[in-house]
């Protein structure tokens, strides 16, 4: 019961992972969401800002933390070590979502391209960003980096083994392909607002930061 039941929560945090990983793309390209990055502001800028920050602050902060091997081997203690990455995939997905569900919109334009192609470029770099993104994670395992392979192999009751190191094609090319795909995702816009500056800034701060700490 207890591996059915672990099985049962990695495909209901998986679901709300790429849920939130396709709500994210509408919510960061301002496409076919409620409520999105440069929606109406409803607050001074300078209240805006802290609470944004405040926002992306946690974000990283949850997944620095829950990401260290001290965290993990303490973590480990207290739920079952196959469901240890389907948490981490879960309260990520939770984090993400808090910084979208609170995000306060702040105005002011930092660019606004008129040209035809170079709305075309933009939006064809911002749709690129999120499909390397996506198609990274399969070069590597997919199922694996999100908890599927993890809760998979404990309920058939085989042992978690480590995936063998290769290099596919992307990653030949770039050491980081996902992170390349992360700055096209939210540097490709036509029209970049103070809020989306923020975002992208802060977003990208924590991925370069991450690059130095995990190589």
């Amino acid at each position: 019961m207890n591996r059915v039941a672990g099985l049962f929560y990695g495909f209901i945090t998986y679901a709300i992972f790429f849920a939130t990983f396709v709500y994210a793309a509408g919510f960061v390209g301002n496409i076919l969401v409620p409520k999105g990055i440069d929606s109406l502001p409803n607050v001074p800028m300078a209240q805006a800002m802290l609470i944004n920050l405040g926002l992306l602050g946690l974000f990283a902060v949850q997944h620095s933390v829950m990401a260290r091997p001290v965290f993990k081997r303490w973590f480990t203690q207290y739920i079952p070590a196959a469901m240890e990455r389907t948490t981490y995939t879960l309260v990520s997905s939770l984090a993400l979502i808090a910084v979208m569900a609170f995000w306060e919109p702040m105005g002011g334009i930092i660019w606004n391209i008129k040209s035809p192609l170079g709305v075309q470029l933009m939006w064809a770099g911002f749709v690129f960003g999120w499909g390397l993104v996506l198609v990274s994670t399969f070069l590597l395992n997919h199922f694996d980096l999100f908890g599927l392979r993890q809760v998979w192999l404990n309920f058939r009751d085989k042992p978690y083994t480590e995936l063998p190191f290769k290099l596919p094609f992307a990653y030949r090319i770039v050491r980081h392909p996902m992170y390349v795909g992360w700055f096209f995702a939210f540097w490709c816009i036509p029209t970049m607002t103070v809020a989306h500056l923020v975002f992208a800034i802060a977003m990208s701060a924590y991925i370069l930061i991450s690059t130095r700490t995990y190589v």
